[in-house]
């Protein structure tokens, strides 16, 4: 019972990896807003509330505490009602887990602006709205804890995803930004990202044989593999731990590198455009990252 009398906003819990969390979530002891607004994958058509109401009845039916919020991450206003739900639930919020997600993707010469401007409202946008509208009462409250959502997709790199690859990795800036301005208040902001099979993944091509393995391989990996990770970086077990970047993938966990200097070159009188083409390049060079995608980086089997 890691999170015993703790409450918790989980976005997206409707299903996948979202729903895997507030089901471990409040069976650790936390009570919990499911919140999902019921929606397609590409976040277009009709919503529906039986997606959050399903994952409520499961955490009933194993004696927990749930509600249901069907109110969109990617508006201010909507944000400050999910948060709402909480405290006119349960009285408190102490959690967020900003999983709410969708796709559109298109090669970039491709993608319109509609696209662009949806994935990057409901992933990045939606992370700073319902985290902005918690912020405030985990200040009040002296804790707190957020766990966001990320991907390889951003941190890595992949194909057709220039709308998701830049949301998730404005996320990560995002919680490094949380962790520096709330450390001082005993709130904590960190990142997972996520390895799972899920509605998310499915739309992944398999035509190739390497995409058929690829595929094979994530498959593998169920939602709630995720979890366990998330449940920990809620809990108080993680009191010290902030700031960070994690993955979970089957088995295995990581904690990624974030960006720093890792060669350098200097002249003192100063650089020229043809200075830098003649000594400084060839002298970084060693040091230049592959033009890599998240498939290159994993690529053995999970285990």
């Amino acid at each position: 019972m890691m999170l015993a009398g703790k409450v918790a906003v989980v976005t997206g819990a409707g299903g996948g990896i979202g729903r895997e969390i507030a089901l471990a979530m409040a069976l650790a002891g936390a009570k919990v807003v499911v919140n999902d607004i019921g929606a397609s994958l590409t976040g277009q058509g009709p919503t529906s509330t039986t997606p959050g109401e399903q994952t409520v009845a499961i955490i009933a039916q194993r004696g927990g505490q749930a509600v249901v919020n069907t109110e969109s991450v990617a508006a201010w206003d909507s944000a400050q009602r999910i948060v709402q739900a909480a405290l006119d639930s349960f009285g408190r919020i102490d959690i967020v887990v900003n999983n709410a997600g969708i796709l559109r993707d298109q090669i970039f010469h491709k993608m319109s602006v509609e696209d662009w401007r949806a994935v990057i409202d409901v992933h990045l946008n939606g992370s700073f709205y319902v985290s902005r509208a918690a912020a405030e009462h985990f200040r009040k409250s002296g804790s707190g804890s957020f766990v966001h959502m990320t991907s390889t997709s951003g941190l890595i790199g992949n194909f057709g995803q220039a709308n998701y690859s830049a949301a998730k990795l404005g996320i990560a800036a995002l919680s490094k930004s949380i962790a520096l301005d709330m450390q001082r208040f005993g709130v904590r902001s960190n990142c997972i990202a996520p390895f799972a099979w899920s509605r998310m993944t499915s739309s992944i091509p398999a035509e190739t044989e390497a995409e058929k393995a690829r595929v094979a391989r994530l498959q593998q990996m169920t939602p709630d593999k995720n979890a366990p990770l998330a449940v920990y970086l809620a809990s108080d077990a993680a009191k010290d731990v902030t700031g960070q970047i994690f993955a979970a993938r089957h088995n295995e966990l990581f904690v990624f590198s974030q960006p720093r200097p890792v060669r350098s070159t200097h002249r003192g009188e100063g650089w020229t455009p043809e200075t830098i083409a003649e000594t400084a390049i060839p002298a970084l060079r060693s040091a230049f990252l592959p033009l890599d995608r998240s498939g290159d980086v994993f690529s053995w089997d999970p285990v």
